[in-house]
């Protein structure tokens, strides 16, 4: 099965075209990653760097860069628009295929241990691979950047990194610090302005980053363009399909013209996923009745994936895969992942339903709050297709547990233990299923309320499979927890699934059994 991981490496070179070349030269040289986008930005004298493939091989990619950012970036002798803390800023992994957030951040804890091995870089852990919680938002950790660290880290052990010489915590001289992190798809994305003045664009940042009551999911900041004479709003969007690139565009755009400016062009920097392209275009071209499957290379692949598979038609080529993994004679996935599955297919429903119905003029009245019930029915669709793997690794944990060797007392107690921890998350999967479904099934009866009434029975559809994910949620629960010997955690957890089991109109004492 194939595992894939994205990284972005951010390095504090967007001048110096050599310097750069080498920098992806090192991290190409490993077999089986593929750069997939570099950008150079000589104003924020920054580059960006998209790499893909197995996680170890891009781990070594990664590293390999960073160790020639080391050797080849002073910050001592750097300036540029954007903040900066380390020849290599920072180092994100995310999944994409096969692979989960927590994989990642173990990754991103392993990598930053090998920075300060090899480098003598020290390392901070940021977003989901934070140790502490005040280290999620990368802001946080950069507060002073390059110059203000050096001087503070020594003396302020707040400050200190989280991998670093213990004895004596210190920045690198040339190099700085670097953050390593794991975390979701991020959209670096730019609007210019047509003025010289950062005032107004420090402004716009100010209002719609959310650190300060702005849009969800956005981080932004004004920077000066000085190359074009002009102001930028830098913006990174941390879930599009919560606040939509659109839903940013709009916002600056109106903001601008508060201050009589008005916005010249936008930028992508990096790679943006076809998905954020297609909210944007739906919500542009007022397109009635819009579906991804209109897109040419979304038909294409699925077409391709069935004729690989044998399978008849569009949609049985989407679905076959799922339940050919579901009838092998194994025993996961199975009905773990079946209820995930069910939840994410009503969230899917929930999805079209508002994304219908907020164009219809009957509607019009509601056509915000739906498109906003579009998106979070999207996220919450594509969380809830994760825990099928998750469900399914949760339950191969509890089996892995169960052979590892038992001959000897300290193994035996080791084992044990291990059995214990495996049940617990293989409970705690489902538990976070039967929950989201439960949400997902107050927001479906929402929904109804304000969708178009020709299209209820894709409503009334949608809340019978959230209630009956969560209902098989709920069994995968409570048979992980009659295996359990923790009855404090137990009681605990069966209070919840009974709370939950209420909510989507099933008695609770059938969680008795």
């Amino acid at each position: 099965m194939k595992r894939l991981i994205e990284c972005v490496p951010n390095f504090s070179e967007g001048r110096n075209t050599s310097v750069v070349d080498a920098i992806v030269a090192a991290m190409h040289s490993v077999e089986g990653v593929f750069l997939l986008d570099r950008e150079a930005d000589a104003d924020h004298n920054r580059s960006v760097v998209t790499l893909a493939g197995e996680p170890e091989a891009v781990a070594e990619a990664a590293l390999r860069g960073v160790g020639k950012a080391a050797e080849l970036i002073d910050l001592t002798r750097h300036s540029g628009a954007h903040p900066r803390m380390g020849s290599t800023d920072v180092v994100p992994f995310i999944p994409i295929e096969n692979v989960s957030i927590e994989e990642c951040v173990a990754l991103a804890h392993k990598v930053g241990e090998e920075i300060w091995r090899r480098f003598g870089v020290p390392v901070y852990f940021y977003e989901a691979a934070a140790r502490r919680p005040d280290r999620v938002n990368l802001e946080n950790i950069r507060k002073g950047q390059f110059e203000g660290l050096l001087q503070e880290v020594p003396r302020n052990p707040a400050r200190a990194p989280d991998i670093a010489d213990a004895a004596q915590p210190r920045l690198h001289p040339t190099a700085g610090a670097t953050a390593v992190g794991a975390r979701k798809f991020l959209i670096a994305y730019n609007v210019n302005l047509n003025t010289p003045d950062v005032e107004i664009a420090k402004k716009i940042a100010k209002h719609i980053r959310f650190s300060n009551g702005g849009l969800r999911y956005v981080k932004a900041m004004g920077v000066p363009l000085r190359e074009r004479n002009l102001a930028q709003v830098s913006i990174n969007l941390t879930d599009f399909e919560q606040t939509a690139v659109h839903r940013v565009f709009e916002l600056v755009r109106r903001e601008a013209e508060r201050y009589g400016a008005s916005v010249v062009g936008s930028e992508i920097v990096g790679l943006i996923p076809r998905r954020a392209i297609e909210l944007t275009a739906d919500f542009y071209l007022r397109l009635e009745n819009f579906s991804p499957a209109q897109v040419l290379e979304n038909r294409l692949e699925a077409s391709l994936a069935g004729a690989a598979s044998g399978a008849p038609g569009r949609l049985a080529a989407l679905v076959q895969p799922f339940l050919s993994a579901v009838a092998q004679p194994t025993a996961a996935p199975g009905g773990g992942s079946v209820a995930a599955l069910a939840v994410a297919l009503g969230a899917s429903l929930g999805e079209m339903v508002a994304a219908i119905s907020r164009t219809k003029k009957s509607q019009a009245a509601h056509a915000e709050r739906l498109s906003q019930m579009a998106a979070d029915f999207a996220a919450a669709s594509r969380e809830l297709a994760q825990a099928t793997d998750r469900d399914a690794a949760a339950f191969e944990s509890v089996m892995a547990a169960h052979k590892l060797p038992r001959a000897a007392s300290e193994e035996e107690a080791k084992r044990a233990a291990a059995i214990q921890e495996a049940l617990r998350e293989a409970a705690r999967v489902p538990l976070d299923v039967a929950r989201r479904g439960a949400g997902l099934f107050a927001r479906l009866a929402a929904l109804e309320a304000i969708a178009s009434p020709a299209m209820r029975s894709d409503v009334s559809v949608g809340r019978l499979l959230a209630a009956a994910g969560v209902r098989g949620a709920i069994e995968n629960v409570r048979i992980n927890l009659e295996s359990l010997g923790d009855p404090a955690f137990a009681r605990e957890i069966i209070a919840e699934c009974e709370r939950l089991a209420s909510a989507v109109g099933e008695a609770p004492q059938s969680l008795g059994r």
